[in-house]
C-alpha cells in the first residue's frame, strides 16, 4: 500500500480524488496516522452535502469520528489506480529480484521510475506527469 508521505505528494502536486467504493485513505493530523480506512456501502460512505463531500463513518469501529470533509482526508491510490491514471504514457513494468520499473513515454521520451514497491514506482512515473502538465 502506498504510504502516506507519497500520496501526500501526490496531493500536492494536484492529483484530485474521485471517492470510489473500496477506496484506501488516511485523515492525517488526527493523532490516526498509522490507520487507513476504506470507502465501504455499508460503513464509511461519501456524503454529498450542501457545503461539499464529507465522509461519514456509519458503523461503531469508527466511533471516535461523525465525518470528516474530504478535504481533510488523503486518497492512498492503489496500484491498479496509479497506473490507469497514467493513461497513455504508461509502456510497461517490470519486476526484478529486489525493484519494480515503471516505464513511460511522454511526447516522445521515454522515462524509467525504479522503486522498491510497484505503487511506488507508478507513484513516482505519475508525479513527474503531474509535473510535465503544470
Amino acid at each position: 500500500m502506498l504510504g502516506q508521505h507519497v500520496a501526500q505528494q501526490l496531493k500536492a502536486a494536484g492529483l484530485a480524488w474521485k471517492p470510489q467504493v473500496g477506496d484506501r485513505f488516511a485523515i492525517p493530523d488526527r493523532d490516526l496516522d498509522d490507520e487507513s480506512f476504506v470507502l465501504s456501502d455499508m460503513t464509511i460512505q461519501v456524503h454529498d452535502r450542501p457545503e461539499g463531500l464529507i465522509i461519514g463513518f456509519n458503523g461503531t469501529t469508527e466511533w471516535a469520528l461523525d465525518d470528516v470533509d474530504l478535504d481533510e482526508a488523503l486518497w492512498l491510490p492503489r496500484e491498479d489506480q496509479l497506473r490507469a491514471l497514467l493513461g497513455g504514457t504508461f509502456r510497461s513494468m517490470h519486476k526484478t529480484k529486489d525493484t519494480y520499473s515503471v516505464r513511460t513515454e511522454l511526447l516522445d521520451h521515454e522515462h524509467v521510475f525504479t522503486a522498491p514497491d510497484a505503487d511506488e514506482a507508478y507513484a513516482a512515473a505519475l508525479l513527474h506527469l503531474l509535473g510535465a502538465v503544470a
